[in-house]
């Protein structure tokens, strides 16, 4: 993978200045680069990562698997773009295992994430089953880290 895109990827905050310099290019390469790699579709946004816990927001995330039965000569394709096209819909995943599909339902409470699974998602034609699990605790999301060290504050003793 391109550099720029590394380095992107791992702070998209980064000047266009900071980046020129650390890949020994000029700021308006970085510039151009930046805009084919937009209009082309390789970025397709930046993001920040918010802690929830430390927001206070009352809502949780949950990954819900699905089984389906494909269309002939559409696959999982159908089906998979149909669940993509509801609004609490995060992400979408085809997967190997005992599911076909997962899906990422995040800022919903826990009542929302079930009518969700009740009303829109299971009744879908071609969803034969799903299991739902909640996100309890988050270690570590797209390579931050979520817990802290913890501080020894036993304090220094001397004899």
């Amino acid at each position: 993978m391109d550099k720029l895109l590394v380095l992107l990827e791992k702070n998209p905050r980064l000047s266009n200045k900071e980046i020129a310099v650390m890949l020994g290019i000029s700021e308006e390469d970085v510039e151009e680069k930046i805009r084919l790699y937009e209009q082309t579709g390789i970025i397709k946004g930046y993001r920040a990562i918010i802690d929830k816990n430390k927001a206070y927001a009352e809502t949780v995330t949950a990954l819900i698997e699905i089984k389906v039965q494909p269309k002939f000569g559409h696959g999982f394709d159908e089906i998979a773009n149909k669940i993509a096209q509801l609004e609490e819909v995060e992400s979408v995943y085809l997967m190997s295992g005992g599911f076909d599909l997962c899906c990422l339902v995040s800022d919903k409470s826990f009542q929302e994430v079930a009518m969700f699974v009740a009303n829109r998602l299971s009744p879908l034609d071609g969803v034969v089953s799903t299991a739902t699990h909640f996100i309890l605790k988050k270690y570590k999301e797209q390579g931050v880290f979520f817990t802290e060290k913890k501080k020894d504050d036993r304090g220094t003793i001397s004899l």
